[in-house]
């Protein structure tokens, strides 16, 4: 047997398993971190016969708000039985002296994350393009659910909603400061200057993109992954992630990377244009969310990089992160102005 990952006790896990759902466990459990998230770590846990998937905070994180294992199980319990395909929660265990922190269980569903575009080539360019159609389908279903009817009423204050998120991203740039950025406090003031008026709001996923899905080998989505940044508020800026995510990024060794290139893969406009006829909503807007995304990723590898010089993050690939920062914030201006 393979010795257990950082972060997760089997035994622990099966003891506590075994108080809160007996007979779930038939035998002794193993488990594996799933390699690919950023945050949240994910293991996959099995018995031999049966396997199930576990959620739990970063090792040492203490920002618990950040990364709410109470919230994410509260989002996936609550979308059980609608059009949203996502895991059947097992159990949520808010106990620390479980694991070291809280964590959450739920059922393994089969399926790949798409990650990069050579991922995606296999499948030929009829299957991608019916992956990435599926993608946007999925999220005109997550945005039709009625939060009060599956009882996420008050899952987030939708009032103000992307006023309070260009504060909260201005916020982590301005903790992150450690060097000139030329034109990032210009993005940001112009996407302040511009604010859309949201549409009614919904059930936002936050982090909406083919590897945070699993598909199946029929093409289909299996489940719905990392709801993290879930909350309520204004559905487009789910898209306008989705359309960033969907442009080809050219920057060869970069860590960062897309499946825009893939062969068959739906460009941009083709992506809003089904979400808008399948959603009713009016999309003309799109740009300023798009602007918003690259924005948004901007602070967030700036952070890294940032970090990254404090010797506070290692790995391959982080060394690059500061070079990526400016590519984004030209794009984020480039989709401003082409709106």
């Amino acid at each position: 047997m393979s010795p257990a990952p950082q972060g997760l006790d089997p035994e622990q896990l099966r003891g506590h398993l075994d108080r809160e759902r007996p007979g779930l466990v038939s035998g002794p459990l193993s488990a594996r971190l799933i390699q690919g998230g950023r945050s949240n770590l994910t293991y996959a846990v099995t018995d031999g016969t049966n396997r199930w998937v576990v959620r739990r905070p970063p090792l040492g994180h203490v920002l618990a708000t950040a990364h709410d294992m109470k919230r994410e199980h509260r989002v996936i319990s609550a979308l059980v039985g609608t059009a949203v395909p996502v895991p059947e929660p097992v159990l949520l265990c808010e106990d620390d002296s479980v694991l070291g922190a809280p964590f959450y269980v739920m059922e393994f569903v089969e399926g790949t994350p798409y990650r990069t575009a050579e991922q995606l080539a296999p499948l030929g360019p009829e299957r991608t393009r019916a992956a990435v159609l599926g993608l946007v389908d999925t999220l005109v279903d997550l945005h039709a659910v009625d939060p009060g009817a599956v009882g996420l009423g008050d899952f987030g204050r939708p009032e103000g909603f992307l006023d309070r998120q260009l504060r909260r991203w201005g916020k982590q740039l301005a903790a992150s400061r450690g060097r000139e950025l030329a034109g990032i406090d210009e993005l940001h003031a112009a996407l302040g200057r511009d604010l859309p008026v949201s549409p009614a709001p919904t059930v936002v996923h936050g982090d909406y993109r083919l590897d945070n899905v699993l598909i199946g080998e029929d093409d289909r989505i299996k489940a719905v992954l990392d709801w993290e940044m879930s909350t309520l508020g204004d559905p487009l800026t789910d898209l306008g992630l989705l359309v960033m995510y969907s442009r080809r990024l050219e920057l060869p060794g970069s860590p960062i990377s897309t499946t825009a290139g893939a062969l068959g893969h739906p460009a941009p406009a083709e992506l809003i244009e089904r979400y808008a006829a399948r959603s009713g909503r009016d999309a003309s807007a799109i740009s300023w969310y798009t602007a918003f995304a690259w924005f948004k990723l901007a602070v967030i590898l700036e952070g890294i990089h940032y970090r990254y010089t404090l010797g506070q993050t290692v790995g391959a690939g982080f060394d690059r992160i500061g070079d990526l920062v400016p590519v984004f914030i030209e794009h984020g201006l480039t989709t401003l102005q082409e709106g």
